[in-house]
């Protein structure tokens, strides 16, 4: 886990705002954009598959309904990901984990996997994520949750594969929830971060990135007080070579 480098910037969900969340056509228009790193969320369908996609529900992205803890893989494909977003992207499919990660070893880019159980899933969404990232090219992916349960299992299944615990707002207890897991780094929302706490985080010697930072001012801020790595919506804002692995 010690030889993980985080690229500077990290497209969120794939393309940030500039592409339909969770999709391989957000991944291929990120590198296009001289992106090194991209994340993404990752869920079970029915079938117990990794699927990327946020919610525990398929309106908001897709022309499906429903959970997709109780959808099958076969009616998930069949869904259309990208219309909703722009008629360009009409016909973009929910992609597996699987797919995401051969994306991502083609365009030579780092993934953070972030694992977002449904409700109830926690345990076997770790278990399925850390069985297919056990046979992804270490250093390229990194794991996060905000389920300690999840990000647990999937350490039990890949233990090589470097982790990070995510929180909104770091509890007082970080150090030790860290540990609990033998997390490389630490994620958290920019809007909790404070001078103070970035300074406890840099004398500990862990890493730490935040989301969803959209403004130069901001990434200046964040940088400034140490942040490895940012996440961003804004692929249109930050140079390329901006994203390359410092």
């Amino acid at each position: 886990m010690a030889g993980y480098r985080y690229p500077r910037f990290f497209a969120h969900r794939g393309g940030g705002c500039l592409a339909p969340e969770n999709t391989l056509a957000g991944i291929r228009l990120a590198a296009r954009l001289g992106y090194r790193g991209v994340e993404f969320d990752v869920m079970l369908c029915r079938d117990g598959v990794p699927v990327l996609i946020h919610d525990e529900t398929l309106e908001r992205t897709s022309d499906g309904a429903g959970l997709v803890s109780q959808t099958a893989l076969l009616e998930l494909r069949s869904l259309d990901a990208g219309g909703k977003m722009h008629r360009a992207y009409a016909g973009e499919i929910i992609p597996t984990l699987e797919e995401a990660l051969a994306c991502c070893s083609n365009l030579g880019l780092t993934a953070n996997a972030e694992i977002k159980p449904a409700t109830g899933f926690a345990k076997e969404t770790g278990n399925a994520v850390g069985d297919m990232v056990a046979r992804a090219e270490p250093g390229t992916l990194l794991l996060s949750s905000f389920s300690e349960e999840a990000l647990a299992a999937a350490r039990a299944c890949s233990p090589a594969s470097p982790r990070a615990l995510l929180f909104e707002a770091i509890p007082a207890d970080w150090r030790e929830r860290l540990q609990a897991l033998d997390c490389l780094a630490l994620h958290c929302s920019q809007r909790h971060l404070t001078a103070e706490l970035a300074a406890d985080l840099a004398t500990a010697g862990i890493p730490f990135a935040c989301y969803t930072v959209n403004s130069r001012k901001d990434a200046a801020r964040l940088f400034g007080l140490g942040a490895a790595a940012l996440f961003t919506d804004r692929l249109d804002l930050f140079a390329p070579e901006e994203s390359h692995v410092a």
